[in-house]
């Protein structure tokens, strides 16, 4: 293995040295292109290093051999054979081939200096040739430059030449053009002139006129000499100052073409009824193209008007009269005037599909007729409105007079309103639906606006007096209602029943509600009527409004008087039955009961009547504020007016209620001054000094107004909210306050009986607080310290106002009622005891 592994090895050298003794071949094209070093570097030496790449190999392998078992079991490293060897002193080059290379680089390093000389050789010359051809270049184009020059001036000049040769050839064709068109006008005024003398003939020469006017093929263009040769004529005649009517009669005139004139009316007359002669006969036969060409000869006729208007005034919808009868059918039914709106609503509703359809179909057949189809349909909706509408609409609204207004039974006002707003709002849809369909130039919102104008003048007179008219109605079912009631309980005469039903008649909020409920579709109807004027929106919503105001203040200051009279009512009969030396105890118990009754009655229908009333109030003002207060705004201080009429309209009710507040205090005084009168005993507050330990018990008076004063004032602690029920509970305490002082002064007290009269004030105390009135509590709280006169001795007096010097009158008369008042002279010891403390 050893002298093969040898031999190799010096083949490899032999090869190397002889391939390092062949010269190099380099070329400029290897550095052409992508050039690469690392490509240059590997053609080279690839012929070289592959024996070092297989003597790499080799030692890679001995070297794994080597690294597979290089421990030997004593643990020291085995040393390979080749290393003994070099350490033998065997030496052996460890990269043959560097030689070979060696030479071979710098072979290549002389030939790569060779290269560079040439190639810089090579770049001089052509820099040399490029700066020779650069120099013929630029003296080329300097020559180019001073021949373009040239050549410019020359189509410069060229240009100016054609377009002055254009110039003149334009001017010749106009002039030329002008005089065609001078030739083609004069032939065309000799061929008027020769039609206008054959009509300057008498008339029974014109049977000699020119085919062109009797050949029925050519119709269209005699109806176009025609009318140039009454423009000619009337022209002429113009200028000579004479009208063409004047000239019936008048030979002088225009010698030679009023005879012309009138023969070319008389032709242009017949032409025109021929023709629509011949379109009426097309229009039934349904030919559109026969009707378009008459209709365009008819255009050159006072620009079509007489044909377009005969158009739509011979639309079926427009002459036959069953149709006009089954619209009214449709609408109002068999019965006329008696139809309901939901009904009148309904039958406009088909009614107007019917004659929008109708006319769309109409707007397909003028839109391939007619030359000018927007004049047409602006002719035929003008004539649906104005004919086809308007007769409906006569028949549907019947303006009422407001003297005579329509009695309530048969509709009334109101439902005049309702048609009218129902009639106005289908209308206005109509006209939308045929604005869409189209109908040319024609304000049709005007022209439906227009249709109402009577109706609208005196809207808001009319709305009020509906208003009106419903409020009355509405009281006199109340009253026949209430009347109806009283009758059902007993026989009572008529005149009596209607006062007692006037009398009895309480306020009920759903009768405001429905007064708010005619009021809100009033003012839709305003919204309505005056959508498009806000100022006039405004004032008319604003008149409404205010009858609304009226009515509820009349009917709530109404139902607070009758309230009243019921106070009064049981005032009298507390008066009527006072307490005589000839009346039996038992009569007088039954009249005090009844008393008791009708003051209790009253009281709670006041109550009631206040409650209702103060919701009917917030009723109003909610509406207001959610429908009404919007609405006022365009028009400056309309709001704040309404405001104050609406403060204006309830200050009368409020003045009522305060009166009846004021007497429902006195009825409830009256009651508790009766039981006081009739319970309170002498003893209750004098008990007898028997051994028997004092009663701490209220007395059966206090106890009786405690629980009378609760029983009656539930329905003010129900009805009365706010500062109204404050205002009342706090007055009706004060004057209980002032009313059990007086009753007390009738007494005489002995200190058991001070003692009652304590427990009697702390009853009265301990109902009074809940009327939440911090002043009547306090005037309670002072009453039980005054009470005290009568419990301590007489020389503890003084001590008891020492902190409350406020109450010493009041305690004084107090004082005056003790039983030991006298015995104990105690006028003189107060007397000398206030003076010196004042």
């Amino acid at each position: 293995m050893k002298e093969s592994r040898d031999g190799t090895k010096n083949d490899r050298v032999a090869k190397s040295s002889s391939v390092s003794s062949l010269p190099l071949i380099l070329d400029v094209d290897d550095f052409k292109g992508d050039f690469s070093f690392d490509t240059l570097f590997g053609n080279l030496v690839n012929k070289l290093l592959p024996s070092f790449q297989e003597e790499k190999t080799d030692s890679s392998e001995g070297h794994g051999s080597f690294g597979g078992n290089d421990t030997l079991p004593n643990g020291h490293m085995r040393v390979p054979s080749d290393v003994a060897k070099s350490a033998q002193g065997v030496s052996t080059p460890l990269f043959p081939e560097v030689d070979a290379l060696l030479s071979l680089f710098k072979d290549s390093y002389k030939e790569l200096v060779d290269l560079r000389q040439q190639v810089d050789a090579k770049l001089y010359n052509l820099k040399r040739e490029v700066f020779v051809q650069d120099s013929k270049h630029r003296k080329t184009l300097c020559g180019l430059e001073k021949g373009v020059d040239g050549l410019f001036d020359s189509f410069a000049r060229l240009d100016s030449r054609i377009s002055s040769v254009g110039q003149t050839a334009a001017k010749i064709g106009d002039h030329l053009q002008s005089a065609d068109s001078q030739r083609e006008t004069a032939s065309q005024t000799i061929e008027l002139i020769k039609y206008l003398m054959e009509f300057n003939r008498g008339p029974g020469d014109l049977m000699e006129i020119s085919p062109l006017f009797s050949d029925d093929s050519r119709v269209a263009e005699a109806a176009a000499v025609a009318q140039k040769l009454r423009s000619f004529a009337e022209e002429d005649i113009g200028r000579q100052g004479i009208s063409v009517p004047s000239l019936v009669g008048n030979a002088t005139a225009s010698r030679g073409l009023e005879v012309a004139v009138a023969n070319l009316q008389d032709y242009c007359n017949e032409l025109e009824n021929r023709l629509l002669a011949r379109f009426d006969a097309a229009s039934q036969r349904r030919e559109l193209s026969t009707m378009a060409e008459c209709a365009k000869i008819l255009s050159q006729f006072n620009r079509g008007t007489s044909a377009m208007q005969h158009y739509v005034a011979t639309r079926p919808m427009f002459i036959d009269v069953e149709i006009m009868n089954a619209d009214t059918r449709l609408v109002l039914g068999d019965q006329g005037s008696q139809a309901c709106p939901n009904d009148v609503a309904r039958g406009l509703s088909s009614l107007y599909k019917q004659i929008t359809d109708t006319v769309r179909q109409e707007a397909a057949t003028v839109m391939a007729v007619f030359p000018s189809p927007n004049d047409v349909m602006s002719i035929l909706v003008q004539r649906v409105l104005e004919q086809r509408v308007t007769a409906l609409l006569d028949k549907l609204l019947m303006k009422p007079s407001l003297v005579n207004l329509p009695p309530v039974e048969q509709g009334g006002l109101l439902l005049y309103l309702r048609m009218l707003a129902v009639a106005y709002e289908k209308t206005q849809k109509l006209a939308r639906d045929l604005r869409a369909v189209g109908c040319g130039d024609l304000d049709i919102e005007g022209l439906t606006e227009s249709l109402f104008l009577a109706h609208k003048d005196e809207y808001s007179e009319h709305e009020r007096a509906s208003l009106r008219q419903l409020y009355q109605a509405k009281i006199e079912e109340l009253r026949a209602e209430s009347l109806q009631q009283i009758d059902s309980t007993g026989s009572i005469g008529r005149s009596k029943g209607s006062a007692i039903a006037s009398s009895h008649q309480q306020i009920l909020v759903t009768a405001v509600t429905e007064f708010v409920r005619w009021n809100e579709e009033s003012i839709s109807r305003c919204n309505l009527f005056s959508s498009l004027q806000p100022a006039t929106l405004a004032n008319n919503v604003k008149a409404v409004f205010t009858c609304l105001l009226d009515q509820v203040s009349q009917y709530i200051t109404e139902g607070l008087e009758r309230a009243r009279e019921s106070l009064n009512e049981a005032a009298a009969l507390r008066e009527r039955f006072v307490l005589g030396t000839s009346v039996s105890r038992k009569v007088a118990a039954a009249a005090a009961s009844a008393a008791e009754a009708a003051g209790e009655s009253s009281f709670r229908s006041f109550m009631v009547a206040v409650q209702r009333c103060g919701s009917s109030v917030a009723i109003v003002q909610q509406y207001f504020a959610n429908s009404i207060s919007r609405l006022l705004l365009p028009v400056d201080g309309a709001h704040v007016a309404s405001c104050e009429e609406m403060a204006t309209a309830m200050s009368s009710a409020e003045a009522v209620a305060y009166k009846g507040l004021q007497q429902c205090i006195e009825t409830v005084m009256a009651e508790v001054e009766r039981l006081l009168s009739a319970e309170q005993k002498a003893t209750d507050y004098r008990s007898p000094d028997d051994g028997i330990g004092p009663d701490h018990r209220a007395t059966n008076a206090c106890t009786r107004v405690v629980a009378y004063l609760s029983h009656v004032l539930e329905s003010a602690f129900t009805s009365l909210e706010g500062l109204n029920k404050q205002a009342f509970l706090t007055e009706l305490g004060n004057r209980l306050h002032k009313g059990l002082l007086n009753h007390w002064q009738k007494f005489t007290f002995n200190p058991s009986g001070g003692l009652r009269l304590k427990r009697d004030i702390t009853e009265y105390g301990e109902f009074v607080r809940s009327f939440n009135a911090p002043t009547v509590d306090e005037k309670f709280e002072l009453l039980g310290i005054m009470a005290n006169v009568f419990i301590v001795a007489p020389e503890s007096l003084s001590s008891l106002f020492e902190g409350t010097p406020s109450i010493r009158k009041d305690a004084q008369r107090f004082i005056q009622l003790r039983e030991d008042y006298k015995s104990a002279k105690l006028a003189s010891r107060l007397s000398s005891l206030w003076a010196s403390s004042s």
